[in-house]
């Protein structure tokens, strides 16, 4: 297996998207150096998953830039972006159930495939080779999250908790340099959230790649981030270290509350 590029400097500036006369998210700039987890958080509308939908291409900014190590992404295909090194996942979970869990992996090696669409119609020797180094690179992907051995499973007979493990392994399979993770502990239980910090945690040590992530559970926005940006009907409320955020006012006014700790 390829190491991923330690570069995955994104810097997005400016970013605006309004649908109707709703303005879903307003100039709202922040930055990840590489290497770095960055969180961001806010309430519920607050217009977080619509910054990710802009980053990767689901929807086009109305103004503003997303630069990733200098090159603009705003409004490239979701595929032209995923070359670039941009990977995610979901906050509700999308898996292929079509496919097998090996499969699901492989699909994300798609753009990098060597061979035309010809090659792939008759399968050419080139295809076949290229299916194999595919299949194998997945099934080190799925060994790193802890599901090998399921390769021939169905994604939807698997528990929740390993599904978000396969999100994460086909995200992995774009080999990026900056992966943003949408609500990834959103329906885990205690000991699971525990063992996703900790996963994420060694596959960052591992690749080196810049990690982006949305999240409600203050136990993961704590252990993984080294900064906060925190988004409020979708402008910028604060941000900075994740201790100094959580003690500013309008902070916990807006977002946090009188929670506990974790």
């Amino acid at each position: 297996m390829s190491d991923t590029s330690t570069r995955g400097r994104l810097t997005v500036t400016g970013l605006s998207k309004a649908f109707g006369g709703v303005q879903a998210v307003n100039d709202f700039s922040f930055a990840a150096e590489p290497g770095e987890i960055v969180g961001i958080i806010g309430p519920n509308g607050a217009g977080k998953t619509t910054v990710f939908n802009l980053v990767t291409g689901v929807y086009t900014p109305d103004r503003g830039e997303v630069l990733l190590d200098g090159v603009n992404l705003a409004g490239l295909r979701q595929d032209q972006i995923a070359r670039q090194g941009v990977g995610r996942t979901f906050q509700n979970i999308r898996l292929f159930k079509g496919l097998s869990v090996l499969e699901n992996v492989m699909t994300a090696s798609d753009p990098y495939a060597p061979y035309n669409f010809f090659s792939a119609i008759f399968a050419s020797p080139g295809k076949r080779a290229s299916d194999r180094k595919a299949a194998a690179t997945a099934r080190e992907y799925l060994d790193l999250v802890g599901l090998a051995g399921l390769e021939d499973a169905r994604p939807e007979s698997l528990p929740y908790g390993l599904q978000r493990k396969l999100e994460i392994a086909r995200a992995l399979a774009i080999r990026p340099k900056v992966i943003l993770l949408d609500e990834p502990a959103a329906g885990l239980n205690p000991s699971e959230v525990r063992e996703f910090i900790d996963l994420v945690l060694n596959l960052h040590e591992r690749f080196a790649f810049t990690v982006i992530f949305i999240e409600h559970r203050m136990e993961v926005v704590m252990n993984l981030s080294h900064k906060l940006y925190v988004l409020n009907f979708g402008k910028l409320l604060a941000s900075g270290e994740p201790a100094d955020v959580r003690r500013n006012r309008e902070v916990i006014e807006a977002y946090i509350g009188e929670e506990e700790p974790a």
